[in-house]
C-alpha cells in the first residue's frame, strides 16, 4: 500500500502544474510556430534575392541550360541560407531592445559594432556550405583559412550594406507594428468613449422623459383624478417597455414607432381632442434601423412647443420614407406663431443630434426649420440600414397617404 501511495503521489505531482507552468506549456507551441514562420519568410525572401543576384553575376547559358542551373542553384541556396539564418535574430534584437534605446548615439554605435560580427558569421557560414571556387582552375578547391580571409576581403562592403539593410528593415517593421498598435488602441479608446457617451445620453433621456410626463400628469390630478390615474398606469407600462429594451443602440423603426405611438396615446389622454396625430409611414421603412428613443424626444418637443402652447391645440404629422440608401424621417407640427420663443433646442433634440453624430458621423443630419405657414419641422436623414430580418412586419400598421 505504501508503494501504491508513493506511485500515485508521484503521478499527481507530475500531472499537477502551477499556473506559470501551464501558461508556458501553452505559449511554447505558439512561440515555436512564430519562430518557424519567421525563418520560412526569411528563407523565401533571401532565396528570391539570391536568385536575382546569381542571375546577374552568372547568367544562364542557353546552350547548357541544365548544367547552368545545377551550378547556380547550390550557390543560391547557400547564399540564401547564410543570410536567412541571421535575419530573424536581428529582427528579434531590434524588437527586444528598441524600447530601451534611450541614448540614440550609443544605440547606433552598438549596432555599428555588430557589422563586423555579421560579416564574419555570414561569410563563415557561406564558406562552410560552399567551398572556394578557383577562377583559374575553374573548379572548387579545398577550404583554407586564407580562402575565408579572401572571401571577407572581396565582399565585406556588400556584406556591410546587406547588414545595414536588414537592421533598417527591422527598425522599419518594428515602428510599423508600433504605429498599427497605437492606431488600434486609439480606435478602441474612441469606440469606448463613444459608447460611454452614447450610454450617458440615453441615461439622460429617461429621467427627462419621466419628469416631463409626470409634470403633465400632475396638472390633471386636481381636474380629473380618474384620467390622471389611467395616465399613471399607461406611464408605468411605457416605462416597463423602455426598461425591457436591450442595450442595442439601433433598433428597427417598427419598434421605435410602437414606443412613439404608446407615448402619443398617453399624451392624447391628457390633451383629448386638442391633439391630432397623422402617420405617413412608408411600409419599406419598418425594417430599417434607427437609434433607440429617437422619435419620443422629438414628438415631446413638438407637443410642448406646439400643441401645449396653443389654446386651440394642434396637430403632429410623422413621416418616413427611404430613397437612394437614405432614411428620411420628419416630425411636423403646428406652431402658435411664437417661433422666437420656441426656437431653442432642449435636452431632447440635443441628445438626438449628439447620438446621430456618434453613431453615423457626417452621414446623419438633424434639421429644425420653421415654415411660413406656422409649422415646425424636424427632419432626420440617416443611412438606410436593414435589420437582421428583412421581413419585419409592423406591429401597428398605419396607412400611407399621398
Amino acid at each position: 500500500m505504501r508503494g501504491l501511495r508513493l506511485a500515485l503521489g508521484g503521478a499527481l505531482r507530475r500531472q499537477t502544474k502551477t499556473p506559470v507552468q501551464r501558461y508556458n506549456s501553452r505559449m511554447q507551441p505558439s512561440r515555436l510556430r512564430g519562430i518557424a514562420r519567421a525563418y520560412l519568410m526569411s528563407i523565401g525572401f533571401w532565396c528570391g534575392i539570391s536568385l536575382l543576384m546569381g542571375l546577374q553575376f552568372r547568367p544562364i547559358d542557353p546552350h547548357h541550360l541544365w548544367s547552368s542551373l545545377t551550378a547556380l542553384v547550390p550557390l543560391v541556396i547557400a547564399h540564401a541560407a547564410a543570410l536567412a539564418l541571421w535575419t530573424p535574430p536581428i529582427f528579434y534584437l531590434v524588437a527586444r531592445y528598441l524600447p530601451f534605446a534611450k541614448n540614440r548615439v550609443r544605440y547606433v554605435l552598438l549596432w555599428a559594432l555588430g557589422a563586423p560580427l555579421f560579416v564574419v558569421l555570414h561569410t563563415g557560414l557561406y564558406w562552410l556550405l560552399i567551398p572556394p571556387y578557383d577562377d583559374t582552375l575553374h573548379k572548387y578547391v579545398a577550404r583554407s583559412l586564407q580562402s575565408w580571409v579572401d572571401l571577407i576581403r572581396s565582399g565585406f562592403a556588400d556584406e556591410i550594406f546587406i547588414y545595414i539593410a536588414i537592421v533598417v528593415a527591422a527598425h522599419g517593421y518594428e515602428y510599423l507594428k508600433r504605429v498599427r498598435r497605437q492606431e488600434a488602441e486609439r480606435y478602441e479608446y474612441q469606440q469606448a468613449l463613444a459608447t460611454s457617451e452614447l450610454q450617458a445620453l440615453k441615461m439622460q433621456l429617461h429621467p427627462h422623459f419621466l419628469f416631463n410626463t409626470l409634470h403633465g400628469i400632475a396638472t390633471l390630478v386636481d381636474e380629473d383624478g380618474q384620467k390622471a390615474k389611467a395616465m399613471i398606469v399607461k406611464l408605468s407600462n411605457l416605462l416597463r417597455t423602455a426598461l425591457d429594451r436591450d442595450s442595442a443602440d439601433l433598433i428597427p423603426l417598427d419598434a421605435e414607432l410602437k414606443f412613439a405611438r404608446e407615448y402619443l396615446e398617453l399624451e392624447t389622454m391628457r390633451f383629448g381632442n386638442r391633439l391630432q396625430v397623422e402617420w405617413l409611414i412608408a411600409p419599406e421603412t419598418y425594417c430599417l434601423l434607427v437609434p433607440q428613443m429617437m422619435l419620443q424626444p422629438i414628438i415631446e418637443n413638438a407637443i410642448r412647443h406646439g400643441v401645449a402652447a396653443s389654446r386651440e391645440g394642434g396637430w403632429i404629422e410623422i413621416t418616413s420614407r427611404a430613397s437612394d440608401g437614405v432614411l428620411r424621417i420628419e416630425v411636423r407640427n403646428s406652431n402658435n406663431g411664437m417661433a422666437s420663443v420656441s426656437r431653442g433646442t432642449g435636452l431632447g433634440l440635443r441628445s438626438v443630434e449628439s447620438r446621430l453624430r456618434y453613431l453615423f458621423a457626417e452621414d446623419a443630419k438633424l434639421n429644425l426649420t420653421y415654415g411660413e405657414d406656422r409649422t415646425v419641422t424636424v427632419s432626420l436623414s440617416l443611412p438606410a440600414l436593414n435589420s437582421e430580418s428583412d421581413k419585419v412586419q409592423p406591429q401597428h400598421p398605419v396607412a400611407l397617404e399621398g
